[in-house]
This record gives C-alpha cells, structure tokens and sequence, in this order.
C-alpha cells in the first residue's frame, strides 16, 4: 500500500503542473494524487502534491498566500502577458524614471481589483480561458479582489529599450503575477510582460525543502499529521475522541477548545484524525482522513 503523505516538487520550466503529477504518479504508483495550484509551464518552483488520502488535504492549502519571484519586462506587451506569447506592442521605456515605477508598484500593492489574464487557467461556462482563447474565441474575464502584500523590485537593469525588473511578491491566492506585469506596464504607459516567474512558498511550505524531478524515486512525503500542522492549528484529541470522531460523532460541549474556526484533529500517536469544526456547542468533523491512510 502507498503511504500518503505530503510531497514539494521543484518544478522545472516546461513542464505542466499535469506533466508533474504525471511523474508523482507512475514513482509512487499510485493514480491518486493531485496538486495545490497549477504553475504555468514557464515558470519553475513549488508545486505542494497530495499523495493517496492526504489529498484530502489540498483542499485547506490550495488558499494560501504565496511568495513569488519574476522578471518583469517594460517597453513590451504581449498576447499572453508572458514571454511565451507575441509581442503586440514596444514602446522604448527608457524616459520612465524610477520614481514613476516606484509609484506604479505602489499602485499595485494592498487590495486591489485585478482582471486575469485571458489565457488563464479559469473556467468560463465549463472550459478553461486558454483553451477558448486558442479556439479563436474572445475572451473577458472578471475583475476579482486580490491582495499583494509585498510587491518589491530586487534589482534594475535598462537597455535594449526595455528595462527589466527582478521582483518579489507576497500575494493572496488567486493574484496573477502576469496580470501584474501587465498593468505596471500599462500604467507606466510602456506596456510590459513576465518573462520569469517562480514560486518559492506556498503558506507554510517553502521551495527550499522540495525535491527535483530526479529525486521522486527516492522521494519521503510529509505525513498528514506533519503537514497538517502547517496548515491548521492543532487539536490534541484523545484515544477515544479520535475514535468518536473518525465513527462520525460529535464531542459534545468541546466546542470552546476551538482555536480557530478549523482545526487539526491528532491523535496520541502523532496521526491525523481530520479537520474539525464547531457545531453548536460541540465538536464535528468537516474532514476525515481514512484511518488506514492517515497514518
């Protein structure tokens, strides 16, 4: 039996998010595991896996804010608002004061309305935007609120009437990093794109603990328990709650052991029971793990 657990891959650039499950699949053979968030084929970074019944867990990680670092180029739009689309327009940048990028940046930063971009993985009446995209179709996609609590330039470099920007981003889940680039550019009047993007965290879950494409074989997940304690705060439940809970029943007036709205449930022996909630004046679980698999 494939113990679940979960797993970080350092996605390497060409690859789909699919093509890594893909590869999770067939080192751990298993047909069951599934991801927090797709990463576009350009880019590179963290991908959180799911493995067997931890993906059970994705559900609470797929939210998370994330950190990104990108190259954002100015003085270029394109059809895809990255590097693999076709430049559209150039506009040579180099009037643009740093001044004036600080302050398209600032614009940028907080809660902001944000309009993905149309090559984006959102589904529009059951089909994703790209796929209508490249069927000729034109697409416009709503605005959402999402918040970008860090949006920093590392470094700057002018020339070739362009200027690139190394950055890095602390956004909510569901910020576009090339709808970014897109609307600095725009702003600044100069038009723009991404022409590198890589995630390095995903809440609580950092690249630099994740494995490469040709580390799966010997890859060791995460246990359930272990990544569940960075996704939720924990609950320490007893021999028997554990039991009541995995049986489908209540903890009758525990509700007030709650530390959050969602918590994790683990048991005496370090292993996940499932994620509770409160119900009234007790406690109800909102997911169970299969208690063979949670270990």
């Amino acid at each position: 039996m494939v113990s679940p657990g979960i797993l970080l891959v350092d996605k390497p650039g060409g690859l789909t998010s699919h093509d890594v499950v893909a590869r999770v699949r067939r080192a751990f053979g298993t047909r069951k595991v599934g991801h927090a968030g797709t990463l576009d084929p350009m880019a590179t970074g963290l991908l959180v896996i799911g493995i067997e019944g931890a993906t059970r867990l994705l559900t609470y990680i797929v939210g998370a804010d994330k950190t990104y670092e990108a190259t954002i180029r100015l003085g270029q739009a394109t059809s895809t608002d990255d590097a693999e689309g076709e430049i559209v327009s150039t506009t040579d940048p180099g009037a643009v004061p740093a001044s004036a990028i600080e302050a398209g940046i600032a614009a940028l930063t907080g809660e902001i309305s944000q309009v993905p971009s149309a090559v984006s993985a959102i589904k529009v009446d059951g089909r994703r935007a790209y796929d209508r995209v490249r069927a000729g179709e034109q697409v416009e996609l709503a605005a959402r609120e999402v918040t970008v609590s860090r949006f920093e330039v590392l470094s700057e470099r002018r020339g070739d009437g362009v200027i690139d920007l190394d950055v890095i981003v602390d956004c909510s889940s569901g910020t576009y990093i090339r709808a970014l680039a897109r609307d600095l550019g725009s702003g600044l009047g100069v038009g723009g794109h991404l022409t590198a993007l890589r995630r390095s965290r995903v809440g609580r879950f950092d690249v630099t603990d994740a494995v490469t494409i040709e580390q799966l074989s010997d890859a060791e997940p995460m246990t359930p328990a272990a990544a569940a304690e960075r996704v939720l705060p924990v609950l320490a439940v007893s021999v028997d709650e554990a039991r009541d809970l995995r049986h489908g029943k209540r903890l009758g007036g525990q509700a007030s052991r709650l530390t959050a709205p969602l918590v994790a449930a683990i048991d005496p022996d370090d292993v996940l029971v499932g994620v509770v909630e409160a119900r009234g004046n007790d406690l109800k679980s909102a997911m169970n793990m299969p208690e063979e698999a949670s270990r």
